[in-house]
């Protein structure tokens, strides 16, 4: 088979199946499905979809998922972040629930995995690098926020909305202690053992409760009856160009938030198995997995960290594991959902607010702080404009991505350029900063610690200019050049004018340890044709050589004129 087609098909390369394999993919992946069920269904709640689609979500998805990523020990399906979104991205445009938000979501699942499946196929996820770890930390934390504040009026039972909460409180006592307790359980089941099946537990014993106790007929909200049976094929409607138009900027919010929640999981697996993380072909096994949601009439999936982590922790070797766990949804859907019909709604809202709780952490801008100050303002900047939009997140992430883009140019555009001396170490460091000599008299030694292009040209030229019009007693300049890894034809035309600059002052230029690439360039600009006026080194020894032999000479000339004189 041709090496690129095995590439784009990473199941061929799974082991063949033996029975002691079979048996320990089996475990982790009934560990998994027990756990997905439950959460599945929660999480369509949190995107305010039908309960069912929780389900769909996590069968066919998962499956295509795992046949098509790099990374087979992930699992997918509905998560947290991801379905915020899709519920933020909606709540504009219809009512959640509702036949035309169903189709929404479709749609909105159906472009984000075309993203995704064309990003890979054109080797494009170098782009996930436009989201740096601060904005991400905040992004998420505020995300957080915002889900654990939507669950909380079904965790507590409100029987009014929040506004009207301060005014004339209304809570079912009933509701808030089975949201509470098993918000409780969950976390102590977390502590205890994480493999236990304590979500599903939980569900099953808050439904014996709900049934035995008549929760529904007292009025409490309850999941309600769902549909049994495979999920047919959804085919949405054609929603209009202008509706279409509205989902581009979410599209590319949920396609970015998403696979930035598979790159945290993917990037532990890799790691764990001593490989390479092929971050292409997971773009492309996760924006199947979304289109194949969509299709099923469900919404954008994505990697679940704490699935994934919890499949790890289970003993997963390969992607038959998630084979296993399919098929105990699969058993679940035609077997289970009479048993989810008298589970009460602030049991879904404590199973959701258990999952994203253990993403708060206030420390870590505590950590960024220590760090970097400015890129804990970007932070801080995110996670306060991500609450104040909602629910419009995507103006939160771009607000750090903009920032961050802006700190990444200015810093391009003001490269760290600086006069070396020679430390008692023997190695070259900023003159002024550890209060060193110069290398020699009349000598101006720099070092620039960036490439020499059409970004940092200007800002080379001003500070040789700059330094040439402070001192113009200079008679050598000595660069030392290997920082520069790469000059292009901006830098060329400046270095070739820096050097005219030099030669009508009689200035003579040194040029240590230029590296191939950039020579090259400055060969063919005809910048380093010989002149008098021109040395290079091979070294920075070498050109330490030099420097010592231009002090020892400028040392000596006194004293030979004073001979003459005699």
């Amino acid at each position: 088979m041709h090496p690129a087609l095995a590439r784009r098909l990473p199941f061929l390369h799974w082991p063949r199946p033996t029975a002691a394999l079979l048996r320990g993919e089996a475990l982790a992946g009934l560990t998994v499905g027990l756990m997905v069920i439950p959460q599945g269904v929660a999480y369509a709640q949190l995107a305010g979809m039908p309960l069912v689609t929780g389900i769909y979500a996590s069968m066919l998805p998962a499956l295509v998922a795992v046949l098509f990523s790099a990374s087979a020990r992930l699992s997918v399906g509905p998560t947290a972040l991801t379905c915020l979104m899709v519920f933020a991205s909606l709540t504009p445009l219809a009512a959640p629930g509702s036949a035309q938000w169903v189709e929404l979501a479709v749609w909105l699942a159906l472009l984000s995995g075309l993203l995704q499946v064309v990003l890979g196929a054109f080797r494009f996820g170098w782009l996930l690098n436009l989201i740096n770890s601060p904005v991400l930390m905040a992004f998420t934390q505020a995300a957080a926020v915002l889900i654990i504040t939507s669950q909380v009026p079904a965790l507590l039972g409100f029987k009014v909305a929040w506004g009207n909460m301060l005014r004339h409180p209304a809570i079912d006592p009933l509701a808030a202690a089975f949201g509470l307790g098993a918000l409780a359980l969950l976390m102590l089941a977390r502590r205890w053992k994480p493999t236990f099946p304590g979500v599903l537990v939980i569900v099953v014993a808050t439904a014996a409760l709900s049934y035995a106790i008549g929760f529904e007929a007292r009025g409490g909200a309850v999941v309600g009856p769902l549909p049994q049976g495979l999920p047919a094929l959804y085919v949405p409607g054609w929603p209009g160009w202008q509706v279409l138009g509205q989902l581009v900027l979410p599209t590319l919010v949920v396609t970015l938030v998403s696979f930035l929640e598979t790159a945290s999981s993917a990037k532990v697996d890799s790691q764990r198995k001593g490989e390479r993380w092929d971050q292409d072909q997971d773009l492309i096994g996760q924006g199947l997995a979304k289109i194949a949601s969509g299709l099923s009439g469900a919404f954008a999936t994505s990697s679940s960290f704490s699935r994934s982590a919890l499949n790890l922790y289970a003993g997963a070797q390969t992607g038959w594991a998630t084979v296993f766990s399919v098929g105990v949804v699969l058993l679940a859907l035609l077997l289970f959902t009479p048993v989810l019909r008298h589970v009460p709604q602030a049991v879904l809202a404590a199973i959701v607010v258990a999952a994203v709780l253990g993403l708060i952490k206030p420390r870590e801008f505590g950590r960024l702080w220590r760090i970097s100050r400015v890129e804990t303002a970007i932070a801080v900047a995110t996670f306060a404009v991500t609450l104040a939009a909602a629910p419009a997140l995507y103006w939160g992430v771009l607000t750090g991505v903009l920032m961050a883009l802006s700190l990444f140019l200015y810093q391009r555009l003001h490269p760290r350029i600086i006069e070396v001396g020679l430390h008692p170490d023997g190695s070259l460091r900023d003159r002024h900063l550890w209060q060193l000599a110069p290398l020699a008299p009349d000598t101006y030694a720099l070092r620039m610690d960036a490439a020499l292009d059409f970004a940092t040209a200007s800002q080379f030229e001003r500070n040789l200019t700059e330094y040439l019009t402070a001192h113009p007693g200079t008679r050598h300049v000595c660069l030392f050049a290997q920082p520069i890894n790469r000059i292009d034809a901006t830098g060329a035309e400046v270095f070739t004018r820096v050097l005219g600059l030099l030669r009508s002052r009689q200035v003579t230029l040194h040029i240590a340890g230029m590296k191939l690439p950039a020579e090259r360039v400055l060969q063919a600009a005809a910048a380093l044709s010989p002149h008098p006026l021109l040395r290079t080194y091979r070294t920075d020894a070498e050109a330490l050589s030099a420097m010592r032999a231009i002090a020892d000479a400028q040392r000596a000339e006194p004293a030979d004129l004073a001979a003459a004189a005699i």
